[in-house]
């Protein structure tokens, strides 16, 4: 018997200690999402959850909720929906790519187009032979009309989120 009314003590105390984890997250369309499951949140926004413990209070005051300071690798500076530098370099990421490769591949095709009209203006050739050149030529142009568009379509979406950035307050340095 004493040892039932000992353990019953002991877990009267523990429960005291006991808390719940909550992950708070914010999604793309700027909600700030709660849960008690990790397993729950999309892995999109793991790099951004943020843990709260929530204590249970004996004396009827509401849950005290105490941050856990950032873990190695996580973001103490963030914007004002709550999102850190991770986040706004993935959603930059792509169009830094797109407009890094397209600019690339431009100069590669120019650089093409420039020898090819040499080719063509420094010979003598057959009629056949000339307009083959001249298809060529055409194909090249054709690419730099497409990495051109590539390049308008990334510096126009990362216009987009700048201004996105600069409305949430975010260091302009995380899209770099």
């Amino acid at each position: 018997m004493r040892k039932i009314i000992l353990m019953l003590s002991f877990l009267v105390f523990i429960s005291n200690a006991h808390g719940i984890t909550i992950y708070k997250w914010v999604d793309k369309e700027g909600v700030v999402n709660f849960t008690d499951d990790l397993t729950k949140v999309p892995l999109q926004y793991h790099n951004q959850v943020k843990k709260e413990i929530r204590e249970d209070s004996k004396n009827g005051d509401p849950s005290v909720s105490s941050s856990i300071p950032p873990q190695k690798g996580e973001e103490k500076i963030l914007d004002v929906y709550g999102l850190g530098e991770n986040w706004w370099r993935e959603k930059a990421r792509p169009w830094n790519e797109q407009l890094k490769e397209a600019t690339t591949n431009l100069e590669n095709v120019n650089k093409q187009i420039v020898e090819k009209s040499e080719t063509i203006s420094r010979k003598n050739w057959s009629p056949t032979q000339y307009k083959m050149n001249m298809v060529e030529l055409e194909k090249l142009k054709e690419q730099r009309s497409k990495y051109q568009a590539k390049i308008e379509e990334a510096n126009e979406e990362l216009k987009k989120i700048t201004k996105e950035a600069t409305d949430a307050k975010a260091n302009p340095e995380w899209l770099k």
